[in-house]
């Protein structure tokens, strides 16, 4: 399915790189833009009485100002650029954003992260968990410095045959159509009936191809590193303008505690990133 609504989410302390780079992703693909500008309130902490109230009420003050002073920037920026596009705003507690940011992504095609928000510790989990478990829509991910772009050259699909891949390629379909080259890599796989078949990679290939795609397998041994440091130079020594791959195999609180490909690919993926469970 060809994407026709991105949306995008700022945060209040950001410049305008992640929306101008959102801009010229939905320029290229004809898409509309939604912007969700987001500011999370904060709790009221230490001290008692009067004095604790209003210095809690003063500081909710200035992050609404800033929040309507970014809604307004992100206005000017947009009206120049000749895009289809919307600007809403998002001002909520911290227990309440992921359903609200999941909200908001249901009637997206692809919620963009870029750069600028990933670098915002309060924010970047919140939101990427809130987008990633609240809807089903797949995440794009830009990295500071790379290009985002809905029609890559190059792709590299992390599959270990599970349901979270399979949800990923099927999410990732227009962008695997239109790239030159697929490259299905599977690390130490186990050749069996009910895992990867008796050829590792043959059945999605197969699957791929009977699409168009122009599809190889790249079967990577894992010589005792990670998963996902082997995904990441297999994606640069490839030239991938983008990673496909399914989010958390094992349980949420696993991966928060231990780490795990998901969370390791979230903070260091070389180029953009598409991901959906």
């Amino acid at each position: 399915m060809r994407a026709k609504t991105v949306l995008s989410i700022i945060g209040i302390n950001q410049d305008n790189e992640d929306l101008r780079s959102a801009i010229e992703l939905c320029r290229a693909a004809g898409a509309h833009l939604s912007v969700l500008v987001t500011a999370l309130a904060i709790a009221p902490v230490g001290g008692y009485g009067e004095i604790s109230s209003s210095a809690w009420a003063e500081e909710r003050e200035r992050e609404l100002q800033k929040l309507g002073e970014q809604v307004a920037a992100a206005r000017t920026v947009l009206q120049a650029s000749g895009i289809s596009y919307d600007v809403d705003s998002l001002f909520t507690e911290y227990g309440w954003v992921e359903n609200e940011i999941g909200e908001r992504a249901r009637y997206a095609d692809v919620t963009l992260v870029g750069g600028d928000l990933l670098a915002q510790d309060d924010m970047r989990w919140r939101m990427l968990n809130g987008a990633l478990f609240y809807s089903p829509a797949p995440i794009l991910i830009v990295p500071k410095g790379c290009e985002a772009s809905l029609r890559p050259r190059r792709v590299l699909v992390a599959w270990d045959s599970r349901n979270e891949a399979s949800h990923a390629v099927r999410a990732a379909m227009e962008q695997l159509t239109v790239a030159e080259n697929v490259h299905v890599a599977i690390v130490d796989p186990h050749a069996s009936i009910r895992a990867n078949g008796e050829e590792p990679g043959a059945d999605i290939a197969a699957f791929l191809a009977r699409h168009g795609i122009h599809v190889s397998v790249d079967v990577l041994a894992g010589g005792g590193r990670s998963v996902a440091d082997i995904l990441r130079q297999h994606a640069v020594d490839i030239g991938a303008d983008l990673i496909v791959m399914g989010a958390y195999g094992h349980s949420r609180m696993r991966e928060r505690i231990f780490g795990g490909t998901t969370r390791s690919m979230l903070e260091a993926a070389p180029v953009p990133l598409m991901m959906t469970r």
